[in-house]
C-alpha cells in the first residue's frame, strides 16, 4: 500500500491503482481518514502494527461483510467447499479448527506478515490471487518440506545463540513454520527459544538488535499508556498479555529494556506448550530505568538510561496500566514474568482479587515444583504432612515455591495454614531464617520464620550443610544462582537420613545451578529423586525431569482464557499441580528411571490436560464466565448465506462436565501451526465512499 505521511490515510496513487475515477480521488482518501472506514477496515489510525495485528482475529464468514462493501473470494478448492458450505457454529471465537483464514493483504505485505505468510507454500491459486507470483519461486513447498529445510539450516548453525538468532528470525517472518519446527524438535529447541539460550539474547539485546517486537511502556510518559496499548488491537483481540519490568530476568537480574525479549519468549511457549492464538497475545515491557551500570554505560543501550525508578511513581505507573488493561481488554488474562523481589509478590497480592492475573516465577515455579514433589513423595511412599522442605534461596522464587506448597496443603489436604508452614524452611544470603534475623527479613520470608534456638552445637546457620544437619530436610530445593552450592558434603548429609532425597536444583540458566545431576546420582548411590531447572542428559539410565514452567503456566493460562474466570485462585491452580502429578512417569511405569514430570514430546496433551482441570475447578467454584456468553451464529460464507444465519442466536455455551468430555472441548479451542485455506478479502473503497455522501 501507498501510505502518506500522515497516520492512517492513504495516497492517491493507492486509489488510482484501485480503478478509481479522478473524482473520487479525493473523498476516498478523506473516506479512509475517517474514524469511520479505520475501524470498519481494522485499520489502526496510529500505524500499520494495529492493522496488521488486527488480522491475527479470526474472522469468519460475517454475514454483514457484504453490507460493508467487502468482496470476499475463496482461494482454491478446500477455501471453496468451506466458503460454499454452511458454516459449522463454533462453539466460540478461538475454535478454528476447519476454518479458513481472512486476508486482506497482497504482495510484499502478505509476505510481511508472519502471521499469515506462508512463504514458499503458497499455492498456485493463492500466488495469483493474492499478487504474490513475481515474489517467490516457481516451486510450491509443503509444510512439511520446509520444516526439512528449516531444520537442516538450524542444525548447520554452531553455538545455541546463532540458533537463537535463527529461530527469533523465523518468528518474525512465519509464525505457522516457527511453531511447528519447535514443535517438532521441542527438546531440542526449547532450550534455545527459552532458557538457557534466551538468558544469553536478553543480555545483549541492544547490541543485537535487529526488528522490534512487542509493545514498550515509558515510565516517562504515563498518559499514552491507554494509546499505546491500542495499537496492538481492541478488546475483542487479545487473550494473554505478559508484561515484565526486567528487574530479575532468568536469573540473570536487571537486564532493563531486553525484558521484552522474555515477554515474547514466554508467550511463544504459551502457544508451543498451550495452544494459545499466537496472533491474540500481547508482550510487554515497563521501561521503568535500570540498575544495571553495564548497560546504563553502554552506548548502544536502547532503554531508558536512569536509575530504576521505586516508590510512588513507579506503583503509579503499574496502576495505571493495569487500569488501561481491564478497560480496553477486559476478559485478557495478565501475567506478571520476572520482577524484581521488592514489586513481585506485593503486586500479585495487590492486583489479584480484581482480575485475572498470574505472577509465573512465584505461582508457576511453585506450581511445577509442587507437582514434581507430590509425584516423588508418592514414590517412596511418604505422606506430605511428614515432609521437610529446606529451600536454599529466599528471593521471590524462592518464597512463590514455599507459598505454593502452603497453599496445596492447605487447599488440597485441608491443613492447617500455620501447620502448613511449619513444614518449609527458608535460607538466603543472611543464612537459616529465624527471628534472630527478622530485622533483614522481607515481607515474603517472615510467614516461613522459624524460633531461634540456641542448640546448634558446633553448627553455623549461615552454612547450607550445617542447617541441613539441623533439619534433616527430606527435600532440599535450589534457588540461590549459587553455582556448586549443594556439594557433596551438603547432599551425602542429605543422603544419611534419608534414603531417596528429593533434590531439585532450579537455578538458571544452568551455568548456575546449585549442582548437576551426574553428581547428586554418584553422592546417592543412584538414589536420589531429581528434577532441575534447565535440561541435563539423562544419567545412568536415569531420565532428568527438567522443573520447567512450561508444564503449569500454558495450562493454567489456557485454563482460565477458555473459562473466562474473573480471577485466578489457589484452588485453580492447587487443581493444576494435582493434575500435573497424576501424569508423573515415575508414577505410571513404577521407576524412578522414568522421571518426575510428563516429556516435553507430551507438552500439548500435558497442557490440555491441565488446563482442562483448571477450567473445571473455575466453573466449580463459580469464577467461570464462558457459559453466560452465547455461542458463534451459523451463517455460511457464500450461496447458503442466511440459510443458518441466527439458528444459534441465544444459544449460550455450554461446557461438559465429565472430564474427558471436557478435554475434547479444551481441545478443539486449542491453536496449531498448521497451514489452513485463505479467503481474499477486498473492500470497495468507492462505494464506502458513496455510502458516505
Amino acid at each position: 500500500m501507498f501510505r502518506t505521511g500522515k497516520a492512517g490515510s492513504y495516497s492517491s496513487k493507492y486509489f488510482y491503482r484501485k480503478g478509481l475515477s479522478h473524482a473520487n480521488v479525493d473523498r476516498a482518501i478523506a473516506a479512509s481518514r475517517s474514524p469511520r472506514f479505520l475501524k470498519r477496515h481494522s485499520i489502526g489510525g496510529i500505524s500499520d502494527a494495529r492493522f496488521i495485528t488486527s488480522l491475527t482475529k479470526d474472522n469468519v464468514f460475517d454475514s454483514n461483510n457484504k453490507k460493508n462493501n467487502v468482496e470476499m473470494t475463496p482461494i482454491g478448492i478446500k477455501a471453496q467447499k468451506l466458503f460454499d458450505e454452511p458454516r459449522i457454529s463454533r462453539v466460540t471465537k478461538l475454535q478454528i479448527k476447519d476454518m479458513p483464514i481472512e486476508c486482506p493483504l497482497e504482495s510484499f505485505q502478505l509476505l510481511n506478515s508472519p502471521f499469515l505468510n506462508k512463504g514458499s507454500a503458497f499455492t498456485f491459486e493463492e500466488r495469483k490471487a493474492f499478487n504474490l507470483e513475481a515474489l517467490l519461486p516457481s516451486q510450491v513447498n509443503t509444510l512439511e518440506e520446509q520444516l526439512a529445510r528449516a531444520y537442516t539450516q538450524v542444525c548447520a548453525l554452531k553455538t545455541p545463540l546463532e540458533k537463537n538468532d535463527f529461530m527469533t528470525s523465523m518468528r518474525v517472518q512465519n509464525k505457522v513454520l516457527y511453531f511447528a519446527l519447535a514443535k517438532r524438535h521441542i527438546r531440542e529447541l526449547l532450550p534455545i527459544i527459552y532458557t538457557p539460550t534466551e538468558g544469553d539474547a536478553i543480555i545483549n539485546y541492544s547490541s543485537r538488535f535487529r526488528k522490534p517486537e512487542g509493545l514498550f511502556l515509558d515510565i516517562n510518559d504515563p498518559d499514552s499508556i491507554e494509546k499505546r496499548l491500542l495499537t496492538w488491537g481492541d478488546s475483542e483481540d487479545i487473550d494473554y498479555i505478559v508484561v515484565t519490568d526486567a528487574e530479575g530476568i532468568l536469573g540473570i537480574g536487571d537486564q532493563g529494556v531486553g525484558g521484552i525479549r522474555i515477554s515474547v519468549s514466554k508467550l511463544a511457549l504459551m502457544t508451543l506448550c498451550g495452544g494459545i492464538n499466537p496472533g491474540r497475545v500481547m508482550p510487554v515491557c515497563l521501561d521503568v530505568g535500570t540498575n544495571n551500570e553495564k548497560l546504563l554505560n553502554d552506548p548502544l543501550y536502547m532503554g531508558n538510561k536512569f536509575a530504576r525508578v521505586r516508590g510512588p511513581k513507579y506503583d503509579e505507573f503499574v496502576d495505571k496500566f493495569i487500569k488501561a488493561v481491564t478497560k480496553n481488554f477486559p476478559n485478557a488474562i495478565l501475567h506478571f514474568e520476572d520482577f524484581g523481589v521488592l514489586n513481585a509478590k506485593r503486586i500479585l497480592n495487590k492486583y489479584q482479587p480484581v482480575l485475572p492475573c498470574f505472577n509465573d516465577d512465584i505461582q508457576g515455579t511453585g506450581a511445577v515444583v509442587m507437582a514434581s514433589l507430590i509425584s516423588a513423595l508418592r514414590f517412596i511412599d511418604k505422606d506430605p504432612k511428614e515432609m521437610k522442605v529446606l529451600i536454599f534461596g529466599a528471593g521471590s522464587a524462592g518464597i512463590g515455591i514455599a507459598d505454593q506448597i502452603t497453599d496445596y496443603l492447605t487447599h488440597a489436604l485441608k491443613m492447617d495454614i500455620k501447620d502448613a508452614r511449619e513444614h518449609i524452611y527458608l535460607m538466603d544470603r543472611f543464612g537459616y531464617i529465624d527471628t534472630s534475623i527478622r530485622d533483614k527479613c522481607n515481607e515474603g520470608q517472615l510467614p516461613y520464620i522459624k524460633e531461634e534456638t540456641n542448640d546448634w552445637g558446633n553448627g553455623d546457620r549461615s552454612i547450607l550443610r550445617d542447617v541441613v544437619e539441623k533439619i534433616k530436610p527430606s527435600c532440599l530445593i535450589g534457588c540461590s544462582t549459587q553455582a556448586g552450592a549443594f556439594n557433596e558434603d551438603v547432599v551425602k548429609t542429605m543422603y544419611k537420613y534419608n534414603p531417596s532425597p528429593i533434590i531439585f536444583p532450579l537455578s538458571n540458566p544452568t551455568r548456575l545451578h546449585e549442582a548437576v545431576p551426574e553428581d547428586l546420582f554418584k553422592w546417592t548411590d543412584n538414589n536420589a529423586l531429581v528434577a532441575t531447572g534447565s535440561p541435563f542428559e539423562a544419567v545412568n539410565g536415569y531420565i532428568i525431569s527438567e522443573n520447567n514452567n512450561c508444564f503449569t503456566f500454558p495450562g493454567i493460562g489456557l485454563g482460565a482464557v477458555l473459562s473466562r474466570s474473573k480471577v485466578i485462585s489457589k484452588s485453580m491452580i492447587a487443581a493444576a499441580i494435582s493434575q500435573l502429578s497424576k501424569l508423573s512417569p515415575i508414577e505410571t511405569h513404577n521407576s524412578a528411571k522414568m522421571g518426575l514430570l510428563p516429556g516435553l514430546e507430551d507438552i500439548f496433551e500435558t497442557s490440555a490436560k491441565v488446563a482442562t482441570a483448571v477450567l473445571l475447578q473455575a466453573i466449580k467454584e463459580g469464577s467461570a464466565r464462558i457459559e453466560e456468553e452465547f455461542e458463534s451464529e451459523g451463517e455460511s460464507g457464500g450461496e447458503n448465506e442466511g440459510e443458518n444465519e441466527g439458528e444459534n442466536e441465544g444459544k449460550k455455551i455450554s461446557v461438559p462436565r465429565d472430564f474427558y468430555q471436557c478435554l475434547e472441548w479444551v481441545k478443539s479451542q486449542m491453536w496449531v501451526p498448521e497451514y489452513r485455506p485463505m479467503i481474499r478479502v477486498h473492500w470497495d473503497v468507492e462505494g464506502e465512499v458513496e455510502g458516505q455522501e
